[in-house]
């Protein structure tokens, strides 16, 4: 049987976790699901959750005036959706949109940043692992940029 517990514990970003970290996680966490178009946040909203994409697309997207939404990256199974959760002032920094149906874990932010505070390490474990994802999303939209400001032959 599929438990959420489980689910998180055998997914990449949250290996080599411990077993009392997974427990304190899974307490933050529910299912959820997106229809195709809909909006999981908008760029600006308060930040109060992130996404463990279970099935489905979702569209990183920036707005460019004269040229409107750009998608920067697009995230699917597996993947994990949202950091601003964890970094004061807590608001998106992105619009994230379902492309398809989407189902996701959602983990709540507050809850999480609460037992962060309580637990350090935890705390540390997750900032560690989503600095990589900011990484990742910095280079995404450079490249983004380069494309969408740069020279063209």
């Amino acid at each position: 049987m599929e438990t959420l517990e489980r689910i998180l514990a055998e997914h990449p970003f949250f290996a080599g976790l411990d077993a009392r970290h997974i427990q304190l996680i899974v307490g933050c966490a529910t299912n959820v699901r997106f229809d195709a178009g809909q909006f999981i946040f908008r760029e600006g909203e308060e930040a109060n959750e992130f996404y463990v994409i279970r099935h489905g697309k979702v569209a990183l997207e920036i707005f460019v005036p004269g040229r409107g939404p750009v998608t920067i990256q697009t995230l699917g199974e597996g993947e994990i959706l949202g950091w601003s959760w964890l970094i004061p002032p807590y608001h998106w920094h992105f619009n994230a949109r379902a492309i398809e149906l989407t189902r996701a874990i959602a983990l709540d932010g507050k809850c999480l940043r609460a037992k962060c505070e309580d637990d350090h390490d935890l705390g540390y474990e997750l900032l560690k692992r989503f600095a990589h994802i900011v990484e990742q999303r910095l280079q995404a939209t450079r490249l983004q940029l380069l494309d969408v400001y740069g020279v063209h032959s």
